[in-house]
């Protein structure tokens, strides 16, 4: 499920009503604004957050320009738009790294927010960005907690500092002079979580944080567990005066309201949320770049970053080249798929490309499709990745051995190469003439 689903089709039928109006008079106004809410209510938008938003909505909907206006429903939705963005801190809040390294980061949340995973893809999205960085292994109270840190530090390729079962305070005074001595940039600091709020965890992490004196203290929050993660963030700020939060598991099967009540209740940024499994999967947070998603406007600035960090700049030119001349084979077919599949979920790309959810009509993307197509092509080899022509009835028998699949799936995947080898025909025409779009 994509995020906000559930929201954005409530919306979006909203939406459709009121701007097939030449006019909108108050009344269908209040009518827009009641479904509004209760579309927030159902999305677990926080109660007293959902009645704000609307007040204010309402306050601007009901003015001179959008009644008066030739496209009053396009009013309303910038409108709405625009408190959306101001409902979820209006502009991105970035870490704070300043000062003498190492910065040093502590991650806190409850158990099963999936803090710890997050500490890891934090790790790997600071290393792309040049940062040598340190995880430290602080929670000692969860069985297993340091094994899967090192697991996540191993993934991201950093170094995790461990002294097992020793005081943690300690454990975190240790890293940071080891980060010192090293040269290392970041220190992250893994906490320790629990299953509900008491009183000795909130006692060792404002030891802590006396202690180490963070740069950020990041509150892990996790949207599928509704409202009362929001009443957790609040219960967190007011002992530890966190400097941000950090949404988990807003790809899966969640209503999003605690990404838009968070910021209201709590007066802290969001500052990244986590779409996917991946390594990769944490996307700093955008405010207006979220609220266009919601609003099926997509997200094309998201989505153009994601691309410049998965394909080489070199990789780029070759294909550009490959297209202007009209080369384009299997091959480059092949890394296409490898590099989109770099770029994270396929629901959640989908997501940012403007109007297309609305276009698939309720269908999804199917991963497995992605898997069996690289393993029809990896099946060839070189001589018909570059020439299809030379695959016959005996070769497609052979690759579909070759790859588990069969020769109808070998016969989809020839049909679909040579329409997209069309389509990359026609925009390398328009390259000529000085109008392709992408380079």
């Amino acid at each position: 499920m994509a995020m906000f689903e559930g929201l954005s089709q409530r919306l979006s039928h909203i939406f459709s009503k009121i701007t097939k109006r030449g006019k909108l008079t108050e009344l269908e106004i209040n009518q827009a604004m009641r479904e509004i809410r209760v579309a927030l209510l159902e999305a677990d938008v926080n109660y007293a957050v959902a009645k704000d938003f609307i007040a204010k909505v309402s306050v601007e909907a009901k003015g001179e320009k959008v009644l008066e206006s030739l496209t009053p429903g396009q009013q309303v939705i910038k409108i709405v738009k625009d408190e959306l963005v101001a409902l979820m801190g209006s502009t991105n809040s970035k870490l704070d790294l300043s000062g003498t390294p190492p910065a040093v980061i502590m991650m806190c949340g409850l158990q099963g927010a999936g803090k710890t995973t997050l500490c890891g893809k934090l790790a790997y999205l600071l290393k792309s960005q040049g940062k040598k960085v340190l995880l430290v292994a602080c929670d000692v109270y969860r069985n297993a907690a340091i094994d899967q840190l090192k697991i996540v530090g191993k993934n991201a390729n950093v170094e995790v500092f461990d002294r097992g079962k020793q005081d943690p305070i300690q454990t975190a005074e240790q890293a940071i002079a080891h980060a010192k001595n090293e040269g290392l940039d970041v220190v992250i600091v893994d906490t320790a979580g629990r299953l509900q709020i008491d009183e000795d965890m909130m006692a060792e992490l404002r030891k802590m944080k006396a202690d180490i004196h963070p740069n950020e203290i990041l509150f892990t929050i996790d949207a599928m567990t509704g409202q009362e993660a929001v009443n957790v963030a609040k219960e967190f700020d007011s002992q530890l005066d966190v400097t941000g939060i950090v949404v988990t598991k807003l790809d899966g099967d969640t209503r999003g309201g605690v990404a838009l009540s968070v910021k209201a209740v709590t007066g802290k940024p969001i500052k990244f949320c986590g779409v996917g499994e991946k390594q990769g999967d944490l996307e700093p947070f955008y405010p207006d770049r979220m609220a266009s998603r919601i609003l099926g406007m997509g997200d094309v600035l998201t989505l153009i970053e994601k691309a410049q960090s998965a394909v080489d700049q070199k990789e780029m030119e070759k294909l550009e080249k490959s297209i202007r001349e009209n080369t384009f084979t299997l091959q480059d077919y092949l890394n296409q798929i490898e590099n989109i599949r770099k770029m994270g979920d396929l629901e959640s790309l989908v997501d940012m490309i403007p109007g297309l959810r609305k276009k698939m009509a309720g269908a999804t993307l199917d991963e497995h499709e992605i898997d069996k197509n690289k393993a029809i092509i990896q099946s060839m080899t070189p001589k018909e990745r570059f020439d299809p022509d030379l695959i016959k009835a005996n070769q497609k028998k052979r690759i579909a051995l070759g790859s588990g699949t069969t020769i109808q799936d070998v016969n989809t995947l020839l049909k679909q190469f040579n329409q997209s080898k069309e389509m990359m025909k026609s925009l390398g025409g328009k390259k000529k003439k000085g109008k392709f779009p992408f380079f």
